[in-house]
């Protein structure tokens, strides 16, 4: 399903925690707001474009960083299903728009981001 949202920031923060890492990630990473987990498959891509951006600790496919001024997001699942973009508008204010599965939109409602909205192509 073809979706957007406007969002913030650390709600797309957390929804990638919560479809990757959630599990295992290190307390210390979990309450820094600066901390994303990337992931650096080409089929599975999670990447984070930022003005200042460092490896921190890599723990099996994720990579996490600490990311300062997040410009985008992009996030791809490992089942090929979602296809995601955020795109910062605002401070931490940002357009979250792509393909998800019924999975990532459970997800994406835990992480807090309650207005999804439905793309139609009406033609």
């Amino acid at each position: 399903m073809k979706v957007e949202a406007y969002c913030t920031l650390e709600e797309v923060r957390r929804f990638l925690i919560e479809s990757t890492c959630k599990s295992f990630i290190p307390r210390e990473y979990l309450k820094n707001g600066e901390i994303f987990p990337e992931r650096r498959i080409k089929e599975a891509l999670i990447h984070v474009e930022a003005e200042e951006k460092e490896d921190v600790q890599q723990i099996g496919d994720i990579t996490f960083i600490r990311a300062k001024n997040v410009l985008g997001i992009i996030y791809n699942s490992k089942s090929g299903r979602t296809k995601l973009k955020w795109r910062q508008i605002y401070k931490d204010l940002g357009k979250l728009s792509g393909e998800a599965s019924s999975n990532t939109l459970v997800n994406l409602i835990t992480a807090g981001i309650r207005k999804i909205e439905p793309i139609r192509n009406d033609v």
